[in-house]
Parts: C-alpha cells; sequence; structure tokens
C-alpha cells in the first residue's frame, strides 16, 4: 500500500522594496519636521517670549557689581532743628594691600611716603622699632640666635614664633642708634600699613593733611602701590562736646565693624570695612542714620560705572534741647568746682541732672559730670552723663510719695491720721529718728518735713508687725515684696525703657531683716538710677500715669529739604498707671507741693513764683576709699526732684549729687551744692521756656 504524502506548497509574497524605502523616509522626514519644530518653538520661546529673562541672567553671570565706601551718616538735629551732629569732608591719605607686594617693597614704599607727607608717630613704641630694624636687618638679626637655638627650632622644640621673640628681645638700643626721625616715621607709615585685616584700606593720615600732602600723593599713585588719596567725612559737633558721649561714636574706615559688634552687623547684611554706630545714639538709631552705599558695575578695561548713587543715611531729631543741655553741663561744672572748697567734700565727685516733659516723657536735658583732682592741685571735669542709666544712688526721703501710697493701699496709713514723731528703738539696735523730732503730724505734714518716724510706723504695720519701745520687732517678709511691687509701678527697681543701650536696674537688697523693712521705706536699701528717679517723679506728676522716657522725637528723609519729609516720629508711651485711688495719689501731691512751701525741706530750691511741687532726699551711703573691697567711709547724698506748675506739670527736674559730704554728724559738712544746682537749672529753664 502507498502511503499519500501531501504536498504542500510554500508561495513567497513579492516584496516592493522601493514601497518600504519611501514609508520609511515619510517617517523619518514628519521626524525631523517634528524634532525642528519643537527646536523653533523653544528657540522662540528663549529669543523672543524670555529673551529678557536670559539677557538678564546672562548679565548677572558676566557683570561684576561693587558697593562704594560707607555713604555719610544722617544728620543729628535739636528739638528745635539746631544741627548737633553732621558731616564733614575730610583729606585721607590711604593704603590698601595689593596682590603679591613683598615685605620689602612696604618698607620702600614707607619710606618714600615719609619724604612725601609729614605723620606724628608719637605712638611708636620700641618694640615696633625693634620690628622694623629686624625686618631691614635680617641677616643681622638672624646672627643673634645661636646654633644650638637654631638646631632645638629643627628639632620643634622651640617654634618660629620663639625665635622671633629671642630677636626682638636682643635687639639693642645700640642697634637703633642711627635711625634718625626720617626712619621713625617710616616705621610708623609702615605698622600703619600693615594694621589690621589685610583687605581693608589702611589710613595713613587724615588729620591735618594739606593740599600740597594730597596732591603728591595723588601724582605718585604709579610708584605707589596700593597708596590713593579721597575725601572722607568724619563726624562734626558743632556745640563741641556737649552732650557728645550720649550722641555716641563711630567706627572708622580704617577699623570697619568693631570686633564685639562684628556678628550682629554682619546679620543685618553689613560689610566688615563698614563703618557704623558703635555707642549710644550713634549706635541705638543705626538703621535710620546710616548711609545707601553708591553701587557700581566693573566695566571691562577695569573702569567703573555708577548704577545707584549712595545717599546720606536719614536725619533724626533728638527732644534734647541744645541750649538748655549746654547750660545745664555749665552749671554743673562751675558748682562742682565751688562745692570742692566745701569742707566735707573730699569723696563728692559728681552731679547729674534730667530736666524731661511728664506728659510725654521727652528728655529736654540730660547731664552728669564728674570732677578729678590733678597732682597739682587743679580739677578737671570730665563727662559722665551714661551715669544717668548706669549709676545707681540710695535715694533717700525723695521716695517717701510711694512709701506713702503703700500705707494708703495696705491701709496701714489713713488720709488725715495724726502720729507722734519721735525716735523709735528696736531691741539691740541704735536709735531711728527724723532729722528733728517734729511732734504730733499728719500725712501731708510728714511729706512736708520729711518725716522718717511716720514712714516707720507705716511700714510696721505694712509688715503686721507691733512696736514696742526697745522691744525686738517681727514683720512679715512679704512687706518687702508690697514695697518693691507699688515701687516698681512708679519705675523705681524696673527699667524705665529709656531709648538707649546698657540701662541698668540698682541694687535690690536681698536680706529681709525687720529692720531693713524700715529702711526700704525711706530711701535707705534698695538703691535706683538717677532715669528712674525721674521717672518716678514724672508719674507722681502724672497722676500715676507711668511714661516711657526717650530722646528720638522723630525721624526725616534726607533726599529732601531739611527736616520736610516726615518717615517716623514717636508716639508717647504710657508703660502702666499707679494702682491706686485717686484720692492717695492726689494726697502725695498736696505733700508734695507744702514740701517746696515755706517750712518745707525744699522750699528755695525752685522758685515760689514757679509753683514746683516735689521731694527732697537725704541718705546715708557708704563707701570703699581704698580699693580693699571693705566699706570704710560714710557720706551723705541728696536727691531731689520735682514738677512744676503743680496744677498742670509741664515740667520734671531731678537732681542727683553722690556722697555730698562725709556723715560725721556735724552740720556745717552738708554742702548745699544739690540745692544750688536745682536753683540754677529751674531758672535756666524757665528763662527759655517762659
Amino acid at each position: 500500500m502507498k502511503k499519500k504524502i501531501n504536498k504542500y506548497k510554500y508561495h513567497k509574497k513579492k516584496v516592493n522594496i522601493g514601497e518600504i524605502i519611501e514609508k520609511r523616509y515619510k517617517l523619518i522626514v514628519i521626524f525631523i519636521i517634528v524634532l525642528m519644530s519643537v527646536l523653533i518653538l523653544n528657540l522662540f520661546y528663549i529669543q523672543i517670549i524670555r529673551n529678557k529673562h536670559y539677557k538678564e541672567k546672562l548679565s548677572d553671570l558676566t557683570t561684576t557689581i561693587i558697593e562704594g565706601e560707607s555713604a555719610p551718616r544722617g544728620r543729628i538735629y535739636d528739638r528745635n532743628g539746631n544741627i548737633i551732629v553732621d558731616n564733614r569732608s575730610v583729606k585721607t591719605i590711604y593704603y590698601k594691600k595689593e596682590n603679591n607686594i613683598s615685605t620689602k617693597e612696604e618698607i620702600k614704599m614707607a619710606y618714600k611716603v615719609a619724604e612725601y607727607i609729614k605723620v606724628d608717630y608719637s605712638k611708636l613704641t620700641v618694640n615696633m622699632l625693634k620690628r622694623f630694624w629686624i625686618l631691614n636687618n635680617p641677616k643681622l638679626a638672624n646672627k643673634k640666635i645661636k646654633d644650638k637655638e637654631w638646631e632645638e627650632l629643627e628639632l620643634r622644640k622651640i617654634s618660629s614664633s620663639d625665635i622671633d621673640n629671642m630677636k626682638l628681645e636682643r635687639v639693642t638700643e645700640d642697634d637703633l642708634k642711627d635711625y634718625g626721625d626720617i626712619d621713625k616715621e617710616a616705621c610708623y607709615i609702615y605698622n600703619l600699613m600693615n594694621k589690621g585685616y589685610y583687605y581693608t584700606e589702611k589710613e595713613i593720615k587724615n588729620e591735618g593733611v594739606t593740599d600740597e600732602e594730597y596732591a603728591i600723593i595723588a601724582e605718585n599713585i604709579d610708584t605707589l602701590p596700593g597708596f590713593n588719596v579721597k575725601l572722607n567725612w568724619e563726624r562734626y559737633y558743632p556745640y563741641g562736646n556737649t552732650f557728645k558721649t550720649i550722641l555716641g561714636s563711630v567706627s572708622s574706615s580704617s577699623s570697619g565693624l568693631p570686633y564685639n559688634l562684628k556678628d550682629e552687623y554682619l546679620k543685618k547684611g553689613y560689610s566688615l570695612t563698614d563703618r557704623v554706630g558703635t555707642s549710644y545714639i550713634e549706635f541705638q538709631y543705626e538703621d535710620y542714620l546710616k548711609g545707601t552705599k553708591a553701587t557700581y558695575e566693573v566695566n571691562s578695561d577695569g573702569s567703573y560705572t555708577e548704577i545707584k548713587k549712595g545717599n546720606r543715611g536719614n536725619d533724626i531729631v533728638l527732644t534734647i534741647d541744645i541750649e538748655l543741655q549746654k547750660a545745664v553741663e555749665k552749671i554743673i561744672e562751675e558748682e562742682l568746682i565751688i562745692a570742692k572748697g566745701e569742707r566735707g567734700t573730699e569723696y563728692f565727685d559728681k552731679s547729674y541732672v534730667i530736666i524731661n516733659d511728664p506728659k510725654t516723657g521727652e528728655i529736654l536735658a540730660m547731664a552728669g559730670k564728674q570732677i578729678v583732682k590733678n597732682p597739682d592741685g587743679s580739677y578737671k571735669i570730665y563727662d559722665y552723663t551714661p551715669g544717668v542709666i548706669t549709676s545707681s544712688v540710695t535715694p533717700g526721703s525723695i521716695v517717701k510719695g510711694a512709701s506713702h501710697i503703700v500705707g494708703y493701699n495696705t491701709g496701714a496709713l489713713q488720709i488725715g491720721e495724726v502720729r507722734n514723731d519721735s525716735c523709735i528703738k528696736i531691741a539691740a539696735t541704735p536709735l531711728k529718728c527724723s532729722y528733728r523730732e517734729y511732734g504730733n503730724i499728719n500725712d501731708i505734714q510728714a511729706l512736708k518735713y520729711s518725716s522718717n518716724v511716720y514712714q516707720f510706723y507705716t511700714a510696721i504695720k505694712v509688715g503686721k508687725g507691733s512696736y514696742s519701745y526697745n522691744a525686738p520687732l517681727v514683720i512679715d517678709e512679704s512687706a518687702f515684696d508690697k514695697y518693691r511691687d507699688t515701687f516698681a509701678q512708679f519705675g523705681l527697681g524696673v527699667y524705665t525703657k529709656i531709648d538707649l543701650p546698657n540701662e541698668s536696674l540698682g541694687y535690690k537688697g536681698e536680706n529681709r531683716l525687720s529692720g531693713l523693712l524700715l529702711d526700704f521705706a525711706i530711701g535707705q536699701y534698695d538703691t535706683y538710677t538717677p532715669i528712674q528717679i525721674s521717672q518716678y517723679m514724672t508719674t507722681i506728676a502724672n497722676d500715676g500715669v507711668r511714661m516711657k522716657p526717650y530722646l528720638l522725637k522723630a525721624v526725616f528723609d534726607s533726599k529732601e529739604e531739611p527736616l520736610t519729609k516726615l518717615i517716623y516720629e514717636t508716639t508717647p508711651e504710657e508703660l502702666n498707671k499707679v494702682d491706686t485711688d485717686p484720692k492717695y495719689m492726689a494726697r502725695v501731691k498736696e505733700g508734695f507741693k507744702q514740701v517746696m512751701s515755706y517750712g518745707g525741706t525744699g522750699y528755695w530750691y525752685i522758685d515760689l513764683s514757679h509753683k514746683a511741687a516735689g521731694k527732697t532726699g537725704t541718705a546715708q551711703s557708704f563707701l570703699d576709699t581704698n580699693g580693699d573691697k571693705v566699706i570704710d567711709t560714710q557720706t551723705i547724698t541728696n536727691t531731689f526732684s520735682a514738677y512744676a506748675p503743680y496744677d498742670n506739670p509741664t515740667v520734671v527736674f531731678t537732681v542727683i549729687s553722690p556722697d555730698v559730704a562725709l556723715d560725721d554728724g556735724s552740720s556745717s559738712n552738708n554742702s548745699s551744692v544739690n540745692a544750688r544746682i536745682s536753683k540754677k537749672v529751674s531758672e535756666k529753664y524757665f528763662e527759655i521756656y517762659k
């Protein structure tokens, strides 16, 4: 049987190669068209739509922008529009180290500059001269080091710093004998060239630069690489030293940012070479006073094109009346000298005065002066105005108004309450008395005559104690807190928030013995700053409203006409109101009015025609006169503060004279300098503000 095999026939489909190539070609063409479209669209987007953006990007990447030097600061005016701080141009010769400059080249230039200009080298030290000799004579300096010492250096037993010190120590007077004035001047110039940061400009001379010196350096800058001249600026004080300490200081262009403030200023975007306020007003209001630096574009040829003009800082107006301030400072200085000729004033050396507007807190004048005896017996007076906010004094009886409020508020004192003023005696302590025994007096008379005993009885009641002659006294220690809490509402023992840095709080006693509460009530325990005492009296003048004291009145744009475009104006700030019944505050004010009347302790401090109300204070104070940290001398401190007129207060005077007399029981030692200053200062104020 034959097996059938099916045969399958395979037919190949005929392929058209040309058709395939044509299809693929079309796909490639379409792909290319799409790709080109995308590229064209992107180019259109970049070159047309985003043209400006990418030009700016390119400019940012290829353009170098630099800032100019610190611009002049804003002016400072007094309340009446008088300029008290300004800027003035100063011809300056400076040096900025260039790259790859050698020590030998710098020394050569120092000698050349010494021939061109006159530099005061009075601050040149022997060590500076020795180092200069070593740089000029390296071989001779190396010979001063022994072979053994060189070996120790190689073995790292000593350092290269040790070698340098040895060289310095071994430079003799004989080595320096040939150095004349020109060498010393060149040495000093070289030291100025290398002082501070290497990349900063070093001021070689900026005082008394003559036109000839300025011109000759300018003409020779090609042969003195790094040297140049410029017109710089410095602060100018039309009223001399009046109020100058509180106006503050500005760093120099050579020092730039002060080291202790460097980090703070760098965080704000400053450069290390910027000139800034370093103290008091200049520091406090740096943000307003700083100028805006000019901005330059560096061209391809190295020249500069100014793209943003620099401007002087904003101008500020202070609350100070500079004419009144000047008069106050003069009065203090004259009275300090007079007082030093009086008995018992061996340790008296300073006085403070503050004049302010109670309604706003504005300070019209603020001064402190210190007198120092020279070896030849003459006296020199220094400004001590910062002591107004940093020094603390024992206030004495001036605080009795606040003590009365403590008594009224706690029920320990009643309006019109009569008490017998005669010395009290607590077991194991001396008698505690008023200046003299006043007999039966009420709360108003207690203020008028400044009775201590009256306050003692109030303090005992506040402390829930019981008094018997020569018996122990036990009081509730919480009474200290009651007094301090109320005193703080007046501004005593707390920050006044004056717009100046470094305000102090005074001293707060930690011991709470019963007898110390009595001392506290008459201002003989805690201490306060003069500005706190001023705020205390201002609070009473304001019927219990405590105002923030301030010096900045307004800020104006310096680009406009002087003092026309207001940027900022200080609004008077109420800090708190004393928590008491208005009738109690009125009672204290009546007592203060009586203080300034006939028979009161402040009777002749201010002329009666000005209708003043206030309080005097006499406190025992203590000194360490020989620096052994042991109190060895007891003195008297006088305080006084008053407002006028009593029916509508417009001014508060505060005058304080620490250690005005020796406390030896002799009334002949009691100088009246504080009263004299008060009288003259108030008269000068009313002469100006009639």
